[in-house]
């Protein structure tokens, strides 16, 4: 199993002190979790795409590579980046680069995104939505396969014979599909025979089994070998020595009210929080122990080779973000693959 972290930058005030902070200091926050990452082993991390005043990156592969400055072993991606508001051709360059600034670390998670910001942004049509990212996804992987491509689509000019420079180190980009668990998401990843992430943001952890089989299912009936394809879960949560749930729970509290309040969704509760929080709730916050427990629990369910955690909702302080980073490394991964067994391959 491989462990890792991921963050959108978030500067929303901290809930319980009233606390700001600027995005020049999210940053070195964001470079120093980073360090700490690569030195307690976790494989991964990550860096998210969003263009409002609440997150500090919109450009997530400068964060990557002043991390992958600063590391050592740790692969460095985006998490995720919102290709339908992209230009494929430029995002690859980005993405090869990296590559060759990390020495092969880099990997690209493409995805819509969770806000719609960066439509209107970049001249998007909203009502282009599945359209866009059906081409974009198609003309990345022809990239990736072809460093001279003819190509001709409807939201970017034609290609012609065009050689697209640099070629990243790595033969092939790592590239991961990442979806909050639509049917049609899935079974475009399989299609696609490339690596899926789901988003585990809420529910019961056992209600993400039915993605993963369709989603191995039909690689299978598209000739891949499901076996070997990659299946990662992201979720949120903080793991520290003691309180968590005391500490972690106004901040959730916090990001969960404003996101309920922009899409309709039902508000959130200390009951609704204890639920997700609960041994079967898609909720990551306890100790160490609880955690990994959890992990194993959701592997029972998943089978997947990679867990990716948020653990900076609402600007929950650095100190426990950094408490979190270090447990996951050096208790939580241990133990993990002491359960499933070293040789644990990706794909779980």
């Amino acid at each position: 199993m491989e462990l890792g972290i991921f963050s959108f930058g978030d500067i929303h005030p901290n809930p319980v002190t009233g606390e700001k902070t600027s995005p020049q200091q999210r940053m070195t926050d964001l470079l120093e979790r980073a360090r700490l990452a690569d030195e307690v082993g976790l494989q991964y991390f990550g860096i998210g795409e969003h263009h409002r005043p609440d997150y500090a990156v919109s450009a997530p592969a400068m964060v990557l590579a002043a991390a992958a400055a600063q590391t050592r072993n740790i692969r460095v991606g985006s998490a995720v980046t919102v290709l339908s508001t992209e230009d494929p051709v430029r995002v690859y360059q980005q993405f090869a680069t990296l590559d060759l600034l990390s020495g092969g670390r880099a990997e690209l998670t493409a995805g819509r995104g969770s806000f719609i910001e960066s439509y209107p942004l970049f001249g998007a049509n909203l009502a282009d939505y599945d359209e866009l990212y059906n081409e974009k996804i198609q003309l990345l992987l022809e990239l990736d396969e072809n460093e001279y491509i003819t190509w001709n689509g409807k939201f970017r000019p034609a290609l012609e014979n065009a050689r697209i420079l640099p070629r990243p180190v790595q033969e092939h980009l790592d590239i991961w599909i990442a979806t909050g668990g639509t049917p049609e998401s899935t079974v475009r990843a399989a299609v696609l025979g490339k690596p899926v992430i789901y988003a585990m943001l809420g529910g019961a952890i056992n209600s993400f089994a039915q993605h993963q089989q369709l989603y191995r299912r039909t690689a299978t009936e598209n000739g891949h070998d499901a076996g070997s394809l990659k299946v990662g879960v992201s979720s949120v949560g903080l793991i520290l020595r003691e309180k968590a749930h005391e500490t972690y729970f106004p901040h959730w509290m916090d990001s969960m009210s404003r996101i309920s309040a922009e899409r309709g969704f039902p508000a959130p509760s200390r009951q609704s929080f204890d639920m997700q929080a609960s041994e079967r709730g898609a909720l990551f916050v306890g100790n160490a122990e609880q955690i990994t427990d959890k992990i194993l629990r959701a592997h029972e369910f998943m089978e997947h080779g990679r867990q990716i955690f948020q653990l900076d909702f609402s600007s929950v302080p650095q100190a426990q973000v950094l408490e979190s980073i270090e447990l996951l490394g050096t208790e939580i991964l241990p133990a993990v693959n002491n359960e499933l067994g070293a040789g644990t391959d990706e794909t779980g």
